[in-house]
């Protein structure tokens, strides 16, 4: 009960306190740089900030304009592949999760569907904190307690569309890592996988005593399940909805 109060207490103010990193410096995971050691860079302890930011409406035509128009203006002019998969308006609602093991072999996930929203002082120690249906400034966002890493094995980042068009090419969503030291870290999900349900964003893997993360950016056609058997996981999934808002 009282790791309940303490999150139902908490303002929107609270929530900043864990707003930690350096905000001065950025990296970037890619295919070529596709790592980067918490322990290292001495953010292996505190709690990691893990947030998705995405639009819910957009078009092929402005994300063209907006993206190197300047640099290269005749590159919106460009005729690239149409897509068949809807207009160019789209509607999704993108969620944020997070399937975790532990060292002791309990599994599961934190995630909005089911409202699984974790627990940050107990087994996971991962919290969810809560569930944005029309990409919101402020997106999703979960929360790791890096004090437990010795108790966690790893933990898989994914992004899913629970409703609309499959557009994760059309969304710019962007998954931003704050650790409590050091720079921030992005992984963009942009690339074209028109017909995908689900990405799986990235690994925090617990090597040795060391936090490794890891970028996989891996687009499935699928849901959970999908990712659980391309990761090995384990786990039962059965059909869930979302109450209407």
């Amino acid at each position: 009960m009282r790791t309940m109060a303490f999150w139902s207490n908490w303002g929107r103010s609270a929530w900043r306190q864990f707003d930690s990193g350096d905000a001065s410096g950025v990296v970037e995971l890619t295919k070529r740089n596709a790592t980067i050691s918490l322990t290292k860079q001495g953010a292996a302890t505190g709690n990691l900030r893990i947030n998705l930011s995405w639009q819910m409406r957009t078009s092929d035509f402005n994300a063209r304009a907006g993206r190197g128009s300047l640099r290269h203006p005749l590159r919106m002019f460009k005729p690239e592949p149409v897509q068949a998969q809807g207009p160019a308006m789209v509607n999704v609602d993108l969620d944020l999760a997070v399937m975790y093991e532990m060292k002791s072999g309990a599994k599961g996930v934190v995630q909005p569907l089911g409202e699984f929203f974790g627990d940050l002082n107990e087994a996971p120690y991962v919290k969810l904190s809560g569930d944005d249906r029309f990409g919101s400034g402020s997106g999703e966002t979960v929360y790791v307690n890096m004090d437990h890493k010795d108790d966690i094995k790893r933990l898989l980042v994914f992004v899913y569309i629970y409703d609309g068009t499959p557009a994760f090419d059309r969304t710019h969503g962007l998954v931003t890592l704050y650790p409590s030291n050091g720079p921030r870290v992005e992984i963009p999900l942009d690339e074209r996988a028109p017909q995908a349900r689900s990405c799986a964003v990235v690994m925090i893997e617990n090597v040795k005593g060391e936090m490794i993360v890891r970028r996989e950016v891996k687009y499935v056609y699928g849901f959970q399940a999908e990712l659980d058997r391309l990761y090995g996981w384990g786990l039962q999934w059965g059909r869930g909805y979302k109450s209407k808002v």
